[in-house]
C-alpha cells in the first residue's frame, strides 16, 4: 500500500477513535487488517510490542503498521494521520466543551458514549482472543495477567513477567 492510503486509514481512526488508544483499537483492527496492511497475527504482534512500550497504544500502532507496510514514510504517513484529525478537534472542542460541560446534552453524550467504549473494548478483547491465546499455557497466561491486573498490579510489570515467561518458556 501507500503512504496516501496509510495516513487515509488512520486519519479515519483518528478521526471516529472516541475515548483513547483502547477505543480505537477495533477500528485500528478492521482499518490495518481490512485493508491488507498486516494480518490479524502481525497486528497482535505490534499490539504486544506496543503495550509493552510507553506512551499511547494509537500512535505506536500506526508507526508499527506504517512501517511494516510502506518502511519510514508509511510510519510518518499513518503516524500524521492518527494524529491530525484529533489535534485539529481537540484544539478546536477543548474550550467549547469546558465551558459547557453542564449541559445536559452534553453530559449526557458523554454518559452515554463510556458504556460504548467498554464494551468496545471488550470486543476487541474477543475478538483477539483466538489467535493471541494458544493452547492451555496461553490461557494460563492470559487468565493470570487479567487477575494481576484486577489485583492492581501494574500493567508493564505483567507484560515484563509475561515476556520473561515467554523467553524462557515459550521458545519455538
Amino acid at each position: 500500500m501507500s503512504a496516501p492510503g496509510l495516513f487515509l486509514a488512520f486519519a479515519r481512526v483518528g478521526l471516529f477513535g472516541f475515548g483513547g488508544g483502547p477505543s480505537m483499537l477495533p477500528l485500528m483492527q478492521q482499518e490495518c487488517v481490512g485493508n491488507g496492511f498486516v494480518t490479524d497475527e502481525q497486528f497482535l504482534e505490534g499490539l504486544a510490542v506496543g503495550n509493552s512500550l510507553p506512551g499511547p497504544i494509537a500512535t505506536k500502532m500506526a508507526l508499527y503498521v506504517g512501517w511494516h507496510d510502506a518502511g519510514a514514510l508509511g510510519a510518518a504517513a499513518a503516524l500524521f494521520g492518527v494524529l491530525a484529525p484529533s489535534s485539529v478537534l481537540m484544539g478546536l472542542l477543548a474550550g467549547v466543551l469546558i465551558q459547557n460541560r453542564e449541559n445536559p446534552y452534553v453530559a449526557g453524550a458523554l454518559k452515554g458514549v463510556k458504556p460504548a467504549i467498554v464494551g468496545m473494548l471488550a470486543f476487541v478483547a474477543y475478538d483477539l482472543a483466538p489467535t493471541g491465546i494458544t493452547g492451555w499455557v496461553g490461557g494460563i497466561l492470559a487468565v493470570l495477567a487479567f487477575a494481576a491486573l484486577v489485583g492492581k498490579v501494574h500493567p508493564g510489570l505483567v507484560i515484563l513477567v509475561a515476556a520473561i515467561f515467554g523467553a524462557l518458556a515459550l521458545r519455538s
